[in-house]
């Protein structure tokens, strides 16, 4: 087994040199000079001073640079941690906190935003300065040779219910494996385009890097401004000729209501993957009747079991109301359903899904209390310690082996393919001049997140909302704004969630 999932690069570079590897709205990268880039920015990070297993944070657009620096981070024997780069400076310096990292890798407007912050022990430089320096291969390989399979490979930042961002620590092995499994289901070659949707600080974009280091596939990164206008998302679908696409929902829903695949073939188009919240049967069907050719598959899991850990190819139409499997568990994972007693569930019964196997990650970033909490021993192997993760996810069995998800147990919920925790929210919205006690709420129906405060003084959205916007990021920022003059409690003296939820979703209906 390899020790690093950058080990792929190497490979694939002397198989395809000159076939391009990745591509953006700026220009292009064959293997080869991809592999040359890396190298040089690898010896720079070396040069440094950076040491086997220091985070580097990147702090770049996502784009050729991203890509380059990341596998340059893993050469360097350094596990990446990418960022949103439209983070709110304050969760930014959060996460800078938090992670320690060695290294900030930014661009020139990104280097003015980092000036504010305090970055402790961490060295901020120029990607730029980076990929001017000269190579140093028998270096950059020692620093490689010594990674193991256990070592992180990156760091991805997810909300956290105490305001601080939880980092999510994969290692190479699970990313490896990942890919395999990835690979073996939808026969990925040198010969697919991924069409890649995610910025790279959210875990689905593993599936498209790494898909195509493995192969030698193209990866094409779709400038974020298209996913606005689904016509001309189509037209670039055309022609880059794109085969496969891992998409959230979201985006799939706004090209199926926006009319977009009415006229179209897509011949190319082969697979298309989504996953991050649930699939509206109702959008699903508009793809397969317009496109009957792609195999579609639903995935699922958490950032914490690196990606997913389920596969579902759908293989028929299913009604609006019915529920669309999240599948079975694929290579690597092994997923139990459990009862709050620890016992297996039944077909049909509800459990927590936990997870095991190669892709289980390391923990969070220094918080090891938080670690111990959702990182637990698997509590049905009594012969040897078994790591394994609770997801807070609910599901059920049905009798085809297939596990239908069920929802959360806690707070915690996804909105546009992104994951959030309400208490992340109120922690932010706490802080607001004039607000005493808040109550974040999730309308699932509706897909909105409703805030609930009590205030003495009249408040708006649009404020709120302006001075939420230096705290968290704009997917968080509520769509409804409720002010009491006294939040209702329960007899515990804690704020009555149940009463609000009922008051102020509920009742509300589907639009």
């Amino acid at each position: 087994m390899l020790n690093s999932a950058a080990r792929w690069l190497a490979q694939t570079a002397a198989r395809f040199p000159e076939r391009v590897a990745v591509e953006d709205e700026w220009g292009t990268l064959t293997w080869r000079e991809l592999e040359e880039a890396v190298e040089r920015v690898a010896t720079a990070m070396l040069e440094l001073g950076v040491e086997r297993n220091q985070p580097v944070l990147v702090y770049l657009p996502k784009s050729r640079e991203s890509v380059v620096t990341f596998l340059a981070a893993l050469y360097a024997g350094c596990p990446y941690a990418p960022v949103d780069y439209a983070i709110p400076m304050e969760r930014l310096g959060r996460t800078l906190e938090n992670l320690q990292p060695a290294l900030v890798v930014a661009d020139q407007e990104a280097m003015n935003h980092l000036a504010g912050l305090e970055l402790g022990e961490a060295r901020a430089v120029l990607y730029a300065d980076l990929v001017a320096k000269e190579a140093d291969h028998s270096r950059v390989t020692a620093a490689l040779d010594a990674v193991i399979d256990t070592d992180p490979c990156y760091i991805m930042y997810t909300s956290g219910s105490t305001g601080v961002p939880k980092g999510v620590t994969v290692p190479h092995r699970g990313v490896l494996e990942y890919a395999q499994a990835v690979v073996d289901t939808f026969g990925l070659t040198e010969d697919s385009v991924i069409g890649l949707q995610s910025g790279f600080h959210f875990d689905n974009s593993v599936f498209d890097l790494y898909g195509c280091l493995m192969t030698g596939a193209k990866l094409v990164i779709i400038p974020e401004i298209l996913f606005m206008y689904p016509h001309k998302l189509m037209d670039l679908m055309e022609e880059k000729k794109v085969t496969c696409v891992f998409w959230v929902p979201t985006v799939m829903i706004s090209v199926a209501n926006a009319g977009a695949l009415e006229g179209r073939a897509l011949p190319d188009l082969k697979t298309v993957v989504f996953a991050g919240e649930v699939m509206p049967n109702r959008q699903l069907n508009i793809w397969r009747k317009a496109l009957p050719h792609p195999v579609y598959a639903n995935l699922y899991g958490p950032t914490e079991i690196t990606v997913d850990c389920t596969c579902y190819i759908v293989d028929r139409d299913f009604e609006d109301a019915d529920p669309l499997p999240i599948g079975k568990p694929w290579r690597g994972a092994r997923v139990l359903l459990l009862k709050e007693d620890n016992t297996p569930a039944a077909i049909g019964e509800e459990g927590e899904i936990c997870v095991l196997g190669s892709g289980v990650a390391l923990g969070y970033w220094n918080a090891p209390e938080q670690t111990a909490k959702a990182f637990v021993p698997n509590p049905l192997n009594p012969d040897y310690p078994e790591v394994m993760y609770r997801t807070g996810d609910l599901g059920k069995w049905d009798a085809d082996g297939n596990i239908l998800f069920c929802g959360r147990r806690d707070h915690q919920f996804k909105l546009r393919g992104n994951r959030i925790e309400l208490g992340d929210i109120e922690t932010a919205a706490a802080t607001l001049e004039g607000v005493d006690k808040v109550c974040a709420l999730f309308d699932q129906v509706n897909q909105e997140i409703i805030l609930a405060v009590e205030s003495k003084a009249p408040l708006q959205l649009r404020k709120v909302n302006l001075a939420l916007g230096r705290l968290i990021p704009k997917y968080m920022l509520p769509k409804h704004l409720e002010v009491f003059e006294a939040l209702p409690l329960t007899p515990n003296r804690k704020i009555d969630r149940v009463l609000l939820h009922k008051q102020l979703v509920e009742g509300r209906g589907a639009p």
